[in-house]
């Protein structure tokens, strides 16, 4: 499904070999995604080369100082052969100490990019991918000395070379994240402008408007002060409209554009700015809307490699945008019935396989079961609540947001507080006060609080399932306010109901 491998080959007789790197590279590919979106980082992208995708990649090529010093030469004094020497190179400086001696040699950038700014579009086409090797180098040093080819790099963005343009995209977006000063060069230079024509020139091109997701996704995650500059030009410029016009996938092509501009948007959306012109734009709505496709899909059964990694920031910009959205316009923004029930499909869909995509899901459920008792309701009368009761055995921060959204439903009337005890809430959570999570625990009593206040026998369920032996248990924990809580419960709520159901045990 993904793209990332340019589908520019043919049959070759090396098939078998092909495959398998273009299956590897997707596997490396997949893992860069997967920790951008369960970490945050910053990750380089490294294109084919055509040779590659021909499954070609094992020609003899030179390395070490001498010969990399020696092909330097040659470009220097040999425009017969410059072609098939950058060619050369351009493989050379795959290994990451051939990087750092090219950019050593004296007149080494000069000569590059006076090579991709030449009349042989080869040569050009050659050279930009030298700079795209180089900007994929390991090395802090190796992206600033790439700084002078970065101007031609942005003019070239509004060429017509599809495969060169992306070329350009994506060695910026590599060069991005490694230096602050760099960054602010590229700023200086009108990058973002760049971007938002090659996006609007582009947009039935979804190779390249991948790529100039990638590379806004790699600007969007600079550090400190930084980042709310860059969210500033890009707000004012047309990228956010566009970004939201690519995030419906294409059947043809695959998630992968999507996906990049999801992440943009989620970005974007973690400033309060942001926020508020995304919302204006719609992004609520048609976040909302895209999720409840792909909960619609997950239950149908699509399983399609790396429709998780579209959901992770789909959920986020969900999230945060409901911060800012008025309770009195929340349903019509993401619905009252299908986002609450897409977000409980993927849920159940993600928490064996996907942990950290299932808590994000529920965290979406907190948001807006937080805002709407209407929402509320919604789980109650669609009897969704038992699958995520059956969610507070779960760990690794799944069942503390989960027991947040009960506690919110239980919140908003008595009535819901007599149905979650009816749905079977008392031993489940009885479970949790047994726990050493203390959040967990907490979080238990306070739900407690609410259901025994609502109706006098809810006490009573409490009783039978063995509850007061576990609040006097809690009242020995080393947590102050846990053990007050305890107490409280036990005094205001539940002696009377305890003595009451010892007499009839007696009798009975």
């Amino acid at each position: 499904m993904w793209r990332l491998n340019k589908a520019r080959y043919k049959p070759h007789r090396h098939g078998g070999s092909l495959e398998e790197l273009r299956s590897k590279r997707r596997e490396q590919e997949k893992a860069l995604r997967q920790a951008r979106r369960e970490r945050q980082l910053v990750s380089k992208r490294l294109l084919l080369s055509e040779d590659e995708e021909l499954g070609e990649a094992d020609m003899d090529t030179m390395s070490g100082e001498e010969d990399v010093v020696s092909l330097f030469h040659k470009l220097q004094h040999s425009k017969p052969e410059r072609e098939a020497h950058l060619k050369t190179l351009s493989k050379v400086l795959r290994d990451a100490s051939a990087q750092l001696i090219f950019i050593k040699q004296e007149n080494a950038m000069h000569l590059l990019v006076s090579l991709l700014t030449g009349s042989n579009a080869q040569c050009r086409l050659h050279a930009v991918r030298c700079l795209h090797e180089l900007s994929h180098s390991p090395h802090a040093t190796v992206a600033p000395a790439c700084l002078p080819a970065t101007p031609y790099l942005l003019t070239y963005l509004s060429g017509q070379s599809t495969k060169f343009t992306e070329l350009c995209l994506y060695t910026l977006g590599n060069l991005c994240p490694d230096n602050d000063v760099l960054k602010e060069k590229l700023l200086a230079q009108g990058i973002i402008p760049a971007l938002a024509n090659c996006i609007e020139n582009q947009r039935y091109n979804l190779a390249v408007v991948e790529a100039v997701g990638f590379t806004l996704s790699q600007l969007l995650q600079a550090k400190d002060a930084a980042v709310e500059k860059i969210i500033q030009m890009v707000l004012a410029s047309s990228l956010p409209s566009h970004l939201l016009s690519v995030l419906t996938p294409d059947p043809q092509f695959g998630l992968a554009p999507a996906i990049e501009c999801a992440w943009c948007l989620h970005y974007l959306a973690c400033s309060t700015d942001g926020n508020r012109q995304l919302l204006a734009q719609g992004a609520l709505v048609q976040c909302s809307s895209l999720l409840v496709s792909l909960g619609g899909a997950i239950v149908e059964g699509n399983k399609d490699e790396g429709i998780e990694l579209l959901v992770c920031p789909l959920l986020r910009c969900v999230g945060n945008l409901l911060s800012l959205c008025p309770v009195e316009k929340l349903t019509t923004q993401v619905g009252d019935v299908q986002l609450v029930v897409a977000l409980c499909a993927l849920l159940q869909a993600y928490v064996h396989t996907q942990p950290a995509l299932a808590r994000e899901c529920a965290w979406v459920l907190n948001n807006l079961t937080a805002h709407s008792s209407a929402l509320c309701s919604t789980l109650l009368t669609h009897n969704l609540i038992p699958g995520l009761i059956q969610l507070l055995s779960f760990s690794k921060g799944i069942n503390t947001m989960i027991l947040r959204v009960l506690a919110n439903i239980a919140h908003k009337k008595q009535e819901f507080c007599v149905q979650l005890v009816q749905l079977g809430i008392m031993s489940a959570l009885c479970a949790t006060l047994k726990m050493a999570n203390q959040e967990m625990v907490t979080l238990g009593l306070e739900v407690l609080f609410m259901l025994l206040v609502s109706r006098p026998q809810v006490a009573d369920e409490f009783v039978r399932h063995g509850g007061v032996s576990l609040l006097e248990a809690i009242q020995y924990n080393s947590d102050g306010e846990m053990r007050r809580r305890a107490a409280y419960l036990l005094d205001h709520h539940l002696l009377s109901c305890s003595s009451e159901c010892t007499v009839d045990n007696i009798s009975s």
